[in-house]
């Protein structure tokens, strides 16, 4: 059984910094599609960054320069540093793994994903 558990949330001032973590189980990252998507209350959701399965990062442009997106293949985790936060990146934030489909920044339907984390920035 597959499972994505995401951590690290909170709440944080304009300008700081939160690395969220994904956890996974029953699934490895290794070469695979893995990527962060996120949602604010009343809005659709966004693709935030994703690691390709060449191990590239891509960012959406909204946070490129600001957010690094990681992973640990022998930790089976994926990683977002996100440093110098906005009030517009408040959003609960999931992590995803998709097996087959395009690999891409924009991505926010996976095959599987987690239960979110909160990112508050005020």
């Amino acid at each position: 059984q597959v499972q994505l558990v995401e951590s690290g949330g909170g709440s944080v001032q304009a300008g700081g910094s939160l690395k969220l973590s994904c956890a996974v189980s029953g699934y490895s990252l290794n070469r695979e599609c893995m990527g962060w998507f996120r949602q604010a209350p009343g809005k659709q959701p966004e693709g935030v960054a994703v690691i390709d399965r060449g191990d590239n990062p891509k960012y959406a442009d909204s946070v490129k320069g600001r957010f690094t997106i990681s992973q640990d293949n022998d930790r089976n985790t994926l990683y977002l540093q996100m440093n110098s936060l906005k009030v517009e990146d408040t959003a609960m934030y999931y992590c995803g793994a998709e097996r087959t489909g395009a690999c891409y920044s924009g991505r926010t339907k996976w095959n599987y994903s987690g239960q979110g984390t909160q990112v508050t920035v005020s």
